[in-house]
């Protein structure tokens, strides 16, 4: 989450994002060896004021604002997001196969506050 340290401003854009991305994996199964491919095909974001979005972006850091939410109000709030996988196999080095289906791996929550600013006028 950004801005960082677990805080941010009601009305402001809080940007989201993860760093999951694609990873293989060789197995020996019967044998023989398998391939696998796998990467994250969609995003369920929980921002933890009931409101979500999908995507099939995972977001972005600062400056590339992608997954934003905007609080409405105060208090504390658990975002977390869940990560929808897809994959393809090989045998033996033969042609990729889609797997059928998807696994859907859900986010631990992260501690979230959410404050509201007070504007000061400081002499200069």
């Amino acid at each position: 989450m950004q801005p960082p340290k677990g805080r941010t401003l009601v009305n402001f854009e809080t940007n989201f994002y993860t760093e999951r991305g694609e990873f293989t994996r060789t197995v020996r199964l019967l044998g023989r060896r398998v391939e696998l491919r796998i990467w994250p095909a969609s995003f369920g974001w929980r921002f933890g004021d009931g409101q979500s979005q999908r995507s099939t972006s995972p977001g972005a850091a600062y400056p590339d604002l992608e997954i934003t939410h905007r609080y409405l109000q105060e208090g504390r709030v658990s975002p977390s997001v869940d990560t929808t996988y897809a994959a393809q196999f090989r045998v033996g080095g033969g042609p990729w196969r889609d797997v059928a289906g998807t696994v859907t791996i859900a986010g631990s929550p992260q501690s979230l506050r959410v404050v509201e600013a007070r504007p000061v006028l400081v002499g200069g």
